[in-house]
């Protein structure tokens, strides 16, 4: 049965108690499992040894494992960044809350949810529950506020995974290791469980720890054998020899004195024995010393591809700029479903409960969405509607202005828009000044209907009366014109950008170095000369084909 006094359940049909929740369940103890000393395994650590310390992880006994996982974190540097960067990038994501629908109650439940997500603790705390990257899991204890009889969960306690354990028939269900070592279930709606999924299996084999201890293995005996090779290199071999009567006494001796001579530089031997100094040869250490650099880096860009999922922005490789954007995309795909987990638990295990405990249970709870938004390609988006607009589609410019970012202009406030034809600079200098400049353009007898700075009246002459021989020529010509206009008019703007371009081409010694120069100059080329003269084409065009319309229907009319 339900707690009478919340007469809420948990997943498992668990009752939940006010009195469970207002204590802290999993600290640390003096006495006890739960101690804050930690071993260290990886003392001494051999390949049979870290094969039991597996073993014995997947046997219910994953203390040992779990403290070599967080002392990889200390010793390895490289292994430390990646995986540092990989959470650190999901824990800084942008949270967004969307209410479960529009009523009262679903608004009021989203705002609940919006004041845990807008804690300043928050990121820190996340930071915390993504341990289970490394480890497979983590476990969070849920720190809960009561005053004026409301529950707000206030902090996020992370708990040592030293302390959890599993249940024995699937080894899936976590448990806390009370003071005495005996594992009790967790208290519902204490707890935030979170399972990072590397791959399919049991929780524990799922972090990146698992995969990663035999690189960190490998690389800590290469690491050994390449400080031993530096210690020794570039000093000369130590020769001491001694005569065919020499006793163990002067053989002694003479190792002290071969051993002392390359630290004290100084050391005596007696007359019967000699010492002897051999070079050794730059070249062949030199190589030598490669062998373990070599293999260093190669697992290090191991550890890189398992954590991040690409080398390029961690290792240096060739490929330059172009791969790393390439590599950065798969990035993205593992920040996106890390993202997702994460959102999943915070709504299962905080939300919830949250909104349980202050308004009783719901059909519906908000949604939490942990991610980037999505990008929209500003540039593209403006050159489809110079395009599609003029030719009769319609769109929201509500919509078009939220997608850029714009307000809703006032009344009184300056408005931008598109040059007017007749406006300064661009009237016909044989105008009538105080004509309305809203009246519909005239044009001259004697007018250029190929004048670039002129699209209305290029319009209206194609689309003179039927009568007017000069007209249908103009009409039937007007494809070719509009062709001139454009090319004219975008003429000297795309001619300072095939100069640019082409002097970059010009310069380039490899293809490498023609991307980076591209890339380098894509911000600094300015086309708005040529959308200029293809919106003037465009509408130019559009007023063309308005004109036309009635004259043609009424010609279809009298046939």
């Amino acid at each position: 049965m339900a707690d009478r006094e919340t007469g809420l359940v948990d997943q498992w049909g668990r009752p939940i108690r006010r009195s469970d929740l207002t204590q802290e369940v999993a600290g640390a103890t003096l006495t006890g499992v739960r101690s804050t000393i930690s071993e260290h395994p990886s003392v001494g650590l051999t390949p049979v040894r870290l094969a039991q310390l597996l073993r014995a992880a997947e046997e219910d006994m994953p203390q040992a494992y779990l403290a070599l996982a967080e002392e990889m974190e200390e010793k390895d540097l490289h292994y430390l960044g990646v995986l540092g960067t990989r959470k650190r990038q999901v824990s800084q994501l942008e949270i967004t809350v969307e209410p479960a629908g529009e009523d009262k109650d679903d608004v009021a439940n989203a705002a609940l949810a919006q004041e845990f997500v807008d804690r300043d603790v928050l990121q820190g705390e996340l930071f915390d529950v993504l341990d289970a990257v490394g480890k497979g899991f983590s476990v969070s204890e849920i720190m809960w506020e009561t005053s004026e009889r409301d529950w707000r969960p206030y902090a996020l306690t992370w708990v040592d995974p030293r302390w959890i354990t599993f249940d024995p028939p699937d080894r899936r269900t976590p448990r806390l290791l009370d003071a005495h070592g005996q594992s009790v279930a967790l208290t519902p709606y204490k707890f935030l469980y979170h399972k990072s999924q590397m791959k399919s299996g049991l929780p524990l084999r799922g972090g990146l720890a698992r995969a990663v201890a035999w690189v960190y293995l490998f690389k800590n005996f290469d690491l050994k054998g390449w400080v031993e090779f530096v210690e020794i290199y570039g000093q000369p071999l130590r020769v001491g020899k001694f005569g065919a009567g020499a006793s163990e006494a002067d053989k002694r001796t003479l190792l002290r004195a071969v051993a002392n001579i390359g630290r004290d530089a100084a050391a005596i031997i007696p007359d019967s024995m000699m010492m002897e100094f051999v070079e050794a040869k730059g070249g062949g250490a030199s190589k030598g010393a490669d062998v373990y650099e070599g293999l260093a880096k190669y697992l290090d860009q191991q550890v890189s591809k398992a954590v991040l999922g690409q080398t390029a922005t961690t290792d240096a490789i060739a490929g330059g700029h172009a791969v790393g954007r390439e590599h950065n995309d798969v990035r993205s795909d593992i920040e996106r479903a890390d993202a997702n987990e994460l959102q999943a638990a915070l709504s299962r295990f905080v939300i919830r409960p949250l909104i349980d405990l202050n308004r009783g249970p719901q059909k519906r709870y908000p949604k939490i969405h942990i991610g980037r938004a999505e990008e929209t390609d500003m540039a593209g988006l403006s050159g489809a509607l110079a395009k599609l607009v003029p030719l009769g589609l319609r769109v929201s410019q509500t919509q078009v202005r939220g997608m850029f970012g714009l307000e809703e202009p006032e009344d009184a406030a300056d408005h931008l828009g598109a040059a007017r034809p007749d406006a300064a600079g661009d009237a016909d200098p044989g105008a009538d000044p105080g004509a309305d400049p809203g009246a519909d353009p005239k044009v001259e007898p004697d007018a250029d209907p190929r004048d670039p700075t002129a699209p209305h009246a290029i319009a209206r002459n194609a689309a003179g009366d039927a009568a007017d021989d000069a007209a249908e020529a103009a009409a039937a010509d007007l494809a070719d014109r509009l062709t001139g206009l454009v090319d004219r008019a975008a003429a000297e703007p795309m001619d300072r950008m095939i100069k640019r371009l082409r002097t970059a081409v010009e310069a380039a010694e490899t293809l490498d170095d023609l991307a980076v120069s591209l890339l380098s100059l894509y911000p600094e080329l300015e086309p708005s000369g040529v959308g200029a003269a293809l919106e003037r084409g465009l509408t130019a065009a559009y007023l063309a084909g308005a004109a036309e319309a009635p004259r043609t229907a009424e010609a279809d009319g009298e046939a």
